[in-house]
């Protein structure tokens, strides 16, 4: 009598035979979290870049509103609220934000400055010592002269903090406002530093000497007829932060 019974899939047996290999080595490695972490990284970094964009942008609002505010009440007339803050507002004004009309109604200039300036050092036994004068109005005008881009500060910063000084000291030079306190300081600085920049030893005193010529108007006649004279002016010596030690 033949023997008979039911016949395995193949599929079966395939599906035991796995199972049997896992059982027998071991359960299945889990998955790596590696992916996870570095995706938490990359959202923490973005979320902080964020954030420092956010308080960027935030800052510069607020100083240009702030910066908006101030100009308008230099330029603005005399108010209450400009009268209490006068300090505050021509501190931040003065010098890099001066408003005027003159790039709608130029004013140039009708006379040639040199402005010139020499230093003084006190030595240890009590002498002083006094340099020759050293002209910086040629330092300027040889940094312009075949220079197709010039600086702004070559051209204009001497010039126009010369013109500062005279307007808020007039003719006897003494400052007499806080803002003329200020332009004196400024003018000073300017001076020391680019002395410094050009000669060697240390100073503890400046003095400037500008000789003003009057620049002849177009189309007048000057053959044979005498020249304005140039005028001098020759300013108090001034206490500067020592240079060159």
């Amino acid at each position: 009598m033949e023997k008979t019974g039911w016949a395995v899939p193949n599929t079966m047996r395939s599906a035991g035979a796995k199972k049997d290999q896992q059982s027998d080595t071991g359960p299945a490695p889990q998955e790596s979290h590696g992916g996870l972490v570095t995706t938490d990284r990359l959202n923490l970094g973005a979320r902080a870049l964020k954030a420092g964009l956010r308080t960027t942008v935030a800052l510069c609002l607020v100083t240009t509103l702030a910066h908006v505010v101030l100009v308008f009440l230099h330029v603005a007339p005399a108010n209450t609220v400009s009268k209490r803050y006068t300090p505050a507002i021509n501190a931040w004004v003065y010098p890099y934000f001066e408003q005027n009309w003159r790039l709608f109604a130029p004013d140039p200039d009708s006379v040639n400055r040199q402005i010139l300036v020499r230093t003084a050092h006190t030595g240890t036994d009590g002498s002083v010592e006094v340099s020759s004068w050293f002209d910086l109005t040629a330092v300027d005008n040889s940094a312009v002269e075949h220079n197709p881009f010039p600086s702004h500060t070559t051209q204009n910063l001497m010039r126009r903090a010369w013109t500062s000084y005279t307007e808020t000291h007039g003719g006897d030079d003494k400052a007499r406002t806080e803002r003329a306190v200020m332009i004196q300081k400024y003018l000073t600085n300017i001076a020391a530093d680019r002395v410094a920049a050009h000669t060697s030893g240390p100073f503890d005193f400046i003095q400037l000497r500008v000789v003003t010529q009057p620049i002849p108007a177009p189309g007048a006649v000057t053959s044979g007829s005498p020249g304005t004279p140039a005028e001098t002016r020759l300013l108090p010596w001034w206490k500067v932060t020592t240079h060159g030690n």
